[in-house]
């Protein structure tokens, strides 16, 4: 069975940092674009950063460069999300996905994303 499972959320103050964990199981997962999106309450998901299957290539949405660092270990079958300086408007369920499709350039549209985590909560408080 394959599964993404997020962990490392959690309540936290503005400007504090959190880091978001996504393990895989069940296939590997070495060879596929990672991702995370995030959904807040009322909106609709949004893509956040992804990663390419070897690491050598990241984007992040506007709203979180320079802030959000996506990393990945695939010897562990682990992607990241370092997210610094947070804001309230971080607050968000997070979710990982990936895309097994092996793109030239990792795409930013959840729909091309084959499988999805149950998602992790982040809070942060003014």
């Amino acid at each position: 069975q394959v599964q993404l499972v997020e962990s490392g959320g959690g309540l936290v103050q503005a400007g504090d940092s959190l880091r978001l964990s996504c393990g895989a199981s069940g296939r590997p997962f070495s060879s596929d674009a990672m991702a995370w999106f995030r959904q807040a309450p009322g909106k609709e998901r949004e893509f956040v950063a992804v990663i390419s299957w070897k690491g050598g290539y990241t984007n992040y949405a506007n709203s979180v460069k320079g802030r959000f660092s996506i990393s990945r270990d695939n010897a562990k079958n682990t992607v990241y999300l370092q997210m610094n300086s947070l804001k309230p408007e971080d607050t968000a369920v997070y979710y990982c996905a990936a895309d097994v499709d092996r793109p030239v350039v990792p795409s930013t549209l959840s729909g091309l994303y084959d499988y999805w985590g149950q998602g992790t909560q982040v809070t942060v408080s003014s």
